[in-house]
């Protein structure tokens, strides 16, 4: 080996050793991709929607992404908190000791109670909902239906929906005699539409959905009012509720401009198209 190769070969090493010094295997400089990945989780009535949106949003703003995560409301609100998540999915409004946070609504939805769609009984007042959850009632025929036990689905801790449910019918969670605990909205409409003695509660717009495109469920009124987006819309349909965008501090930079365009008369088709209420009109 001539000189001239020996002192280039020695320079290789001596760049080499360095950069083994500087940067430690485990902290070897990595080239990101352009762009921003915006998280977002929570809600699972939600996140058809929101993951439609980002999608959109993704092609009109290239280079950027959007990965959308369930797991509940609850999550959704720790995930904002805890910095896990740039936003929030929470399909309800703040609670007071939820004053710090930020919440932007993208939409409306209600809370209907399901049966299945051979299901005979077409109506259920509030007292025989609430009786039906607690265990006073115990089979179809006492209120019109079929001489078969009831099957109790009900939703578990942590979503909105339950939540909203026992609020609504003055319930505690220990008060429920439930068969059957779901988790997110297509859990309980797989569970309903399989059992044609089951009743459970879901989100309008989901259920309304999912009626529409062959699966065999039935949404039932709530205090004479129909479960349809149309009523929710109106603001007539007795549980309703809105959907939130929720971030720990004022929106700013691409959050905010993802929360303005889920707002937006952009996302408005996708809105309906998963059957909720959107903002605005046109």
């Amino acid at each position: 080996m001539g000189f001239s190769s020996f002192f280039i070969f020695a320079l290789r090493v001596i760049l080499i050793s360095h950069f083994l010094w500087t940067f430690p295997p485990w902290e070897y400089p990595i080239a990101r991709a352009e762009g921003t990945r915006l998280i977002i989780s929570g809600s699972s009535t939600m996140a058809p929607l929101v993951s439609e949106i980002g999608k959109r949003f993704e092609t009109l703003h290239p280079g950027n992404r959007v990965d959308v995560q369930t797991g509940g409301s609850s999550r959704g609100i720790a995930d904002a908190v805890t910095g896990l998540a740039d936003i929030g999915m929470a399909s309800r409004a703040l609670k007071p000791q939820e004053a710090h946070l930020f919440g932007s609504v993208i939409a409306y939805d209600g809370i209907t109670i399901i049966l299945h769609r051979d299901n005979p009984v077409k109506f259920l007042t509030d007292v025989q909902i609430r009786d039906m959850y607690t265990g006073t009632i115990t089979n179809w025929k006492t209120v019109g239906g079929n001489d078969a036990p009831t099957l109790v689905v009900n939703k578990a801790e942590g979503r909105s929906t339950l939540e909203l449910f026992l609020h609504f019918f003055n319930l505690q969670n220990r008060d429920i005699h439930a068969h059957v605990v779901i988790g997110d909205n297509e859990q309980g409409i797989k569970t309903v539409a399989g059992n044609p003695h089951a009743i459970g509660y879901v989100s309008i717009g989901t259920a309304q959905y999912d009626a529409t495109h062959g699966i065999p469920i039935r949404l039932l009124p709530l205090q004479h009012i129909p479960a349809t987006i149309e009523t929710v819309r109106k603001g007539t349909f007795p549980l309703s509720r809105p959907l939130t965008l929720v971030t720990n501090s004022p929106p700013a930079g691409l959050i905010k401009t993802f929360i303005d365009f889920a707002q937006s008369s952009q996302s408005h088709d996708l809105i309906l198209k998963q059957y909720f209420a959107p903002l605005q009109e046109g």
